[in-house]
């Protein structure tokens, strides 16, 4: 039988220095960056701050090797190609690039096919260009357990479909979609395949090529990085093939008065000078992440989702979203307390110096017109969280029931 790894919670929260202030249960909006990470960017500013791509000199030289150094790591890190890596402000920039390029072509009554657990940011653009073009757009319906409608999903990607864009994690049920049994459909269909790996990538082992998605997509926010970072991956073929979103500076080849040719990938879609110490947190975010393993941060997580689901359940007017399974989800845990306004809940629980997410999540047509609910409270793990925290949200929640007089 394998041995379960652990990871060793007191050399990591030496890293995190706030946690001596705070409970942080919000890791799912945005996780808290260690010290090395920060030290990277700042040693960047203070050694060799210089652009990327253009200087003959030293330090440029030196910025330059550090940046492209960071498209290696981030190639190795999901299993793909050096030139297939992509970098841009987030994962909400990338699939707004991606949806705008990929939809160019399309025509009148083509499919675009989501689910209702989507993100805004994996909602809203297609959502906008389908009106734009007069696109059809299909959503795959959640069960009450938190999953995905196969049998649904199966009849819905015809072969009028053209793009499926889903979440491989869901932000507010924390449900770990099938994406290998979804691409395998979709391929079936000759759709290209989206995934939105915000919720994914800080906590699961990605291989984008077992996935057998066409593009992937992920912040460096939600895995101990800086904000305004994020990554797109996309297949090599497809990328060479796609025209460029942004014009401008570095993704320019060659330039008259009257033409312009196009950068090699992948700086044929990185436009001006990029967030040059954001990449290189990233980059530092990674080495972090690959020095524990995200085999062993994933079991930690099991651990901490297994312990809170029971320590919810035992609490009378709890109810829990998404699925019951540690296995099934990843570390996102949305519930509420009957009775009780997620506003005051998570109100009540700052006051105990507990940090937690309230409100629609940025998932209002799931929340709305799928949970029924108008808001939620949703708590959220990562590598520096411990049954403790969860043993104090529970205090927490108990403490608004008295409050309330649930």
């Amino acid at each position: 039988m394998k041995t379960k790894q652990t990871i060793n919670i007191e050399k990591i929260k030496k890293d995190f220095p706030i946690l001596k202030t705070i409970t942080y249960l919000d890791s799912g909006a945005t996780s808290l960056t260690p010290e090395q990470v920060l030290e990277a960017m700042n040693n960047y500013y203070r050694k060799y701050r210089s652009n990327v791509h253009r200087g003959l000199y030293k330090i440029s030289e030196e910025a330059t090797e550090a940046y492209e150094g960071v498209r290696e790591k981030v190639a190795q890190f999901i299993n793909a190609h050096t030139k297939e890596i992509i970098f841009t402000k987030g994962t909400t920039e990338s699939i707004n690039l991606l949806a705008y390029i990929l939809t160019k072509n399309l025509k009148k009554g083509d499919e675009i096919v989501l689910t209702e657990m989507e993100h805004h940011s994996n909602l809203v653009p297609w959502q906008q260009i389908a009106k734009e073009k007069d696109l059809t757009l299909k959503f795959i319906p959640v069960t009450e357990e938190g999953f995905l409608e196969t049998e649904t999903m199966n009849r819905m990607i015809t072969s009028k479909t053209k793009i499926v864009s889903v979440t491989h994690v869901s932000n507010a049920l924390g449900t770990i979609n099938d994406i290998k049994t979804i691409a395998k459909k979709a391929h079936e269909k000759n759709a290209l395949v989206v995934v939105d790996g915000a919720q994914s990538a800080p906590h699961l082992k990605i291989d984008v090529k077992d996935l057998d998605c066409d593009f992937f997509a992920f912040s460096a926010h939600k895995m101990l990085g800086p904000t305004g970072t994020g990554v797109l991956y996309g297949r090599r073929e497809l990328l060479e093939e796609l025209p460029p979103f942004f014009h401008g500076g570095e993704m320019i080849s060659e330039v008259s008065f009257e033409e312009s040719s196009w950068n090699e990938l992948p700086w044929k879609f990185e436009a001006g000078t990029p967030n040059i110490a954001g990449v290189i947190g990233l980059g530092a975010a990674i080495d972090y992440l690959q020095e524990i393993g995200m085999e062993t941060i994933r079991e930690h997580e099991e651990r901490l989702l297994e312990y809170a689901l029971k320590e919810l359940k035992k609490i009378n007017n709890v109810i829990v979203y998404g699925p019951l399974n540690a296995k099934n989800r990843s570390g996102v845990i949305s519930f509420n307390i009957q009775g009780i306004h997620s506003h005051d809940t998570s109100t009540i629980l700052d006051r105990e110096n507990i940090a937690i997410r309230a409100g629609h999540l940025c998932a209002m047509p799931l929340i709305k017109s799928v949970l029924n609910e108008e808001s939620v409270c949703r708590a959220s793990f990562s590598i520096y969280n411990t049954k403790e925290d969860i043993d104090k949200l529970i205090q927490g929640i108990k403490k608004a029931k008295e409050i309330f007089k649930i």
